[in-house]
């Protein structure tokens, strides 16, 4: 299942969910707010900017953006919102484009690192960040927590949504790491479409640890991006990693 088929013109011209969901006000409003916070009076690069549903506001606050992202066809749908100019996008893979300039924050969020199948990719991952960034620059991390809690003996799969047109679940490989999350989605005519989008899922504390092998510090870490406490019960975190500044 290769990314760049998951990513097609079709999800690109199905991704934008305009005041609801992920670009919900109440989702993506602390989301630029922290990440202008952290950028303060530098530029930003995104790994996967998409359709620009971070970047086209984070840009609109003053930051200077940048993308990388893999898919054509999202670029496509981001160039109806920003042209070239405002925000610069190479195409690439996150793990190992490198694209001109310094920057003082670069971010991956929701969930995106997951995208990388593989423990290596996803080290590559934070190396290619921190190769980017000046001293004391940041790579902030939108990720959820692995919710094998869930999981009985002998049951491989949970549900972690059901609507009325919608029915969320993910399969797990705990073997390797792997899991496959199943979206079914009903039209009203009793038919429904199943995308499927594979993932390798991370603990933060395996997280830390690709951190520290690219050279970075854990600074923060909170529940949302609201700056929540994040505990044992927490479902997903917002983990922000440092490049020590040079004395």
């Amino acid at each position: 299942m290769q990314q760049e088929k998951i990513w097609d013109a079709d999800t690109a011209r199905r991704y934008d969910t305009i005041g609801i969901g992920m670009f919900a006000p109440e989702t993506l409003g602390p989301t630029v707010d922290r990440l202008a916070q952290l950028a303060g009076d530098g530029a930003a690069l995104e790994f996967a900017v998409g359709t620009g549903r971070v970047a086209v506001p984070l840009a609109e606050r003053g930051v200077p953006v940048t993308g990388i992202e893999l898919s054509r066809p999202m670029v496509e749908r981001l160039r109806t919102k920003a042209d070239e100019a405002t925000i610069p996008v190479t195409i690439g893979d996150m793990a190992t484009t490198v694209v001109p300039g310094t920057y003082s924050l670069v971010y991956l969020v929701y969930n995106t690192i997951s995208n990388l199948l593989t423990q290596a990719a996803q080290v590559e991952c934070f190396r290619n960040a921190a190769r980017h960034l000046a001293p004391g620059g940041r790579f902030v991390i939108e990720l959820w927590v692995p919710e094998l809690r869930k999981l009985p003996p002998g049951q491989h799969a949970t549900v972690w949504l059901t609507d009325p047109d919608y029915i969320g679940l993910d399969t797990y490989d705990v073997l390797n790491q792997h899991v496959v999350s199943h979206h079914f989605r009903f039209d009203g005519t009793g038919q429904a479409r199943l995308d499927l989008s594979p993932h390798r899922y991370v603990w933060p504390a395996e997280l830390d640890l690709m951190a520290q092998l690219a050279g970075f510090e854990l600074e923060t870490r909170h529940a949302d991006w609201n700056g929540a406490e994040f505990t044992a019960e927490s479902t997903s975190h917002v983990s922000v990693y440092r490049v020590p500044a040079t004395s």
